[in-house]
């Protein structure tokens, strides 16, 4: 197990990460915005599937090994951002299911399964998010003690901090809509949000 000292210095150092706005936490409060915080969870758990994924790799070595080889990464950021590039142009033009709908004949809002892909593509693809893991994972690991039960209770505790603070993003992003809501405004929303996500494509590519 994880002693009280190790926690004492872990938790309140990657509590302070997770709470800096990223891509995962912009994408958090834009469909806040636009899905409500009760759609979202479904982003949130493709997110924590995926930071998970990033983490044991990370526990495990294999991380040092994949940034050794950006090329890996190549396909993961350029598809994954163009395609949250797409979902944001469609944000903006008030279109699709992730858009908020400006008249009841809308269709449908985002499907469960596009949330969770879009969660977990926005944390696997992200090289940062290794590269962060690399450096904070090891130094918490203790080599006398086994490695298993040490790197289940650190992600335990990395995946419980991510969920509150995912949680916290999209609560303002609903906020922010019900505020903007009231003024009539859902065109401008749509616009802020595709904005935002389209940055949030560009930003996975380019990063």
């Amino acid at each position: 197990m994880i002693s009280l000292s190790v926690l004492s210095v872990f938790v309140p150092t990657f509590l302070l990460v997770s709470l800096t706005p990223g891509m995962c936490m912009t994408l958090a409060m834009v469909l806040g915005m636009t899905q409500g915080v009760r759609r979202t969870l479904w982003m949130m758990i493709g997110e924590l599937v995926g930071v998970g994924l990033v983490a044991v790799a990370a526990g495990a070595g294999v991380a040092a090994l994949m940034l050794r080889q950006p090329e890996l990464f190549a396909v993961f950021k350029w598809l994954g951002g163009a395609y949250l590039g797409y979902l944001g142009v469609m944000m903006w033009r008030s279109r699709g299911g992730m858009a908020i709908p400006e008249t009841l004949e809308a269709g449908p809002p985002a499907a469960r399964g596009q949330l969770a892909l879009q969660g977990l593509v926005t944390a696997v693809a992200n090289p940062k998010g290794w590269a962060f893991f690399v450096a904070l994972l090891p130094p918490f690991l203790d080599a006398a003690r086994p490695l298993a039960p040490q790197l289940a209770a650190l992600i335990a505790v990395i995946l419980a901090i991510e969920f509150v603070c995912l949680l916290l993003y999209a609560t303002g992003g609903q906020t922010l809509r019900r505020v903007l809501g009231k003024r009539e405004s859902v065109r401008l929303l749509n616009r802020a949000a595709g904005t935002l996500m389209a940055g949030v494509g560009l930003w996975l590519a380019l990063g």
